[in-house]
């Protein structure tokens, strides 16, 4: 089509330097002319030159009035106009189409190792259940909860088993599929997506991975990104105080999501979720093995697979039922299970299972920390949870150097050798640091000495505490969390 397009304009820009060729050869003769008539010269030959050159000009022009390739221009441009609308127009039928409520049977029940998110959402739960429990106090829940955790362990199944308790209809979108080709069409599909659920209430609106359109605006210039982003904050504070529409979105990624969006009266919940523990990967390997032979040690598999998320584990018990039934078996023996292990190992999925030297170090690591913070640390814990510091002291500001240092300088001193386990942490105690010297102004060390000097405490602290560090050490590696 577009080459048509072009040909046809080619050919109407040859027609015009025909025009502008005439005209110009018009005009040199008339000057001739003149010239010629002022020294008294016979002009008729002249005359008859620009009667032709007018006649050739006269065609010229009449041409061009009713020039095929005009008629050509004009067809192709509006044919291309009426492929760009058709086009929007089934991007919006596209939109419509796609907004339905998804059914879904998983309760609670059906996912193991998160009794902590449980408790945390049963009032959800309760809330769309009994509206007019809360409703005639006044009461109104969080128009919107974060679910914020690494892949794999359950932030979806989660959202469908909250939906399913409730027993209301449950809309799931990715945060990708707002993101359009079109400005103001992401916007258009949240508002349509905020009207659908809202006549259909009480319901939960579900966002998987919110931080495509939630990153902070400003940060990649995207506009129908940002414009996206404008129209769910929007949408949210448009919500009634009695409004029994949930709006649950997941991330792992909580650090890059506009403050906008996370300040209260929008996502003002939050439900943290971490790797299971041993335990936790006890339950999810039972409930995986439910109605199935087995004749192998669950508790030694769950704990050969510290750090697996609940989707590995899941994965394990499939690929060892695959191996079951490639060897024409009936029941799955330990043989299934390393074969399984090796292929999530060493396979595309690259998860690592902990040699007992490795997990030695982490466990020492952690209860270092743990015994440091006061607080409760698991076994893949990474970062420490502090309060909001309003007004910072210098002695809060030391405190939290002294707690990401704590790990770090533990395994030096307990087991004899550094080693870096969460770099992280690191990285956040130097920026801490150079905070209090640099921004603040609160000491003349540098950022170098007032590390030396607080690894210097810790040091002391360790050596003093070494018996009770120990016995968390040894908490962590049989249950792989401590309180």
């Amino acid at each position: 089509m577009f080459q048509d397009l072009n040909n046809d304009k080619n050919k109407n820009n040859t027609l015009n330097m025909m025009v502008f060729s005439a005209i110009v050869i018009t005009l040199l003769l008339i000057y001739v002319l003149f010239q010629n008539s002022q020294n008294g010269l016979n002009s008729g030959n002249y005359l008859i030159g620009i009667g032709i050159l007018a006649l050739m000009l006269a065609v010229a022009f009449r041409l061009k009035q009713k020039s095929p390739f005009n008629e050509a221009d004009e067809v192709k441009n509006n044919q291309v106009k009426s492929s760009t609308k058709k086009e929007l127009s089934t991007e919006d039928n596209n939109l419509n189409s796609n907004i339905e409520a998804v059914t879904t049977n998983i309760k609670f029940d059906d996912i193991a190792g998160i009794d902590e998110v449980k408790e945390e959402l049963t009032q959800v739960v309760d809330f769309l259940n009994k509206p007019e429990k809360y409703l005639k106090y006044d009461v109104s829940l969080p128009k919107g909860v974060l679910l914020v955790g690494p892949p794999g362990v359950g932030k979806t199944m989660i959202a469908k088993a909250v939906a399913c308790e409730a027993n209301v209809p449950f809309y799931y979108q990715s945060g990708a599929s707002f993101v359009h080709i079109y400005v103001g069409m992401g916007a258009k599909k949240v508002r349509e997506l905020f009207n659908v659920a809202k006549s259909n209430s009480p319901s939960i609106i579900f966002i998987d991975e919110i931080d495509a359109i939630g990153k902070s605006r400003g940060v990649g210039g995207n506009d129908e990104r940002e414009a996206t982003l404008n129209e769910l904050l929007t949408q949210m504070d448009g919500f009634d105080d009695s409004s029994t529409v949930m709006v649950v979105a997941a991330t792992n990624k909580v650090e890059v999501l506009d403050e906008a969006l996370l300040r209260a009266g929008r996502f003002d919940r939050r439900v943290f979720l971490q790797l299971p523990t041993k335990e936790d990967r006890t339950k999810i390997l039972n409930k995986a093995l439910e109605n199935r032979q087995y004749k192998f040690d669950v508790e030694q598999l769950a704990t050969d697979t510290s750090g697996f998320n609940s989707a590995a584990l899941i994965t394990i018990v499939n690929e060892a039922l695959l191996n079951m039934i490639k060897r024409d078996g009936t029941t799955i023996l330990d043989i299934d299970i390393d074969v399984a292990k090796n292929k999530i190992q060493f396979g595309k999925k690259q998860i690592h299972i902990l040699t007992t030297e490795q997990k030695d170090i982490l466990a020492t690591y952690q209860a270092t920390k743990a015994f440091a913070t006061r607080k409760k640390v698991a076994l893949f814990d990474e970062g420490i949870s502090f309060d909001d510091l309003v007004y910072p002291s210098k002695i809060q500001l030391q405190q939290q150097v002294f707690a990401y240092l704590a790990g770090s300088v533990g395994v030096g001193v307990l087991n004899n050798n550094e080693h870096i386990v969460f770099e992280s942490e690191i990285k956040e105690a130097y920026k801490i640091a150079d905070d209090i010297i640099n921004r603040y102004k609160l000491s003349h060390l540098s950022v170098d000495d007032l590390i030396s000097e607080t690894k210097a405490l810790l040091n002391e602290m360790i050596k003093y505490n070494k018996d009770e560090i120990l016995k968390l050490k040894e908490t962590l590696l049989k249950d792989e969390v401590v309180f």
